[in-house]
């Protein structure tokens, strides 16, 4: 994987993150709430995977936020 889209994914999961601490969740009551499976939100959120498009958006509606407002200025 190269540096340019390690970074970019270590920002993505980071803000992923926050949202999901500020609303309160733990990984596990967010994928719960959104049936996804633990381990692949952490994956997401630590930047060791990529997020297809729809899993993106089902995180973004589930945080109350916008697919736009999760990628804006990565």
């Amino acid at each position: 994987m190269s540096r340019g889209k390690h970074a970019l994914l270590l920002q993505l999961g980071g803000r992923i993150k926050r949202l999901r601490k500020k609303k309160g969740y733990t990984q596990t009551d967010l994928a719960v709430h959104l049936d996804l499976n633990r381990g692949h939100l952490s994956d997401i959120e630590t930047g060791k995977r990529e997020a297809g498009i729809i899993t993106l958006q089902v995180i973004a509606r589930g945080l109350d936020t916008t697919m736009s407002s999760l990628l804006k200025g990565l």
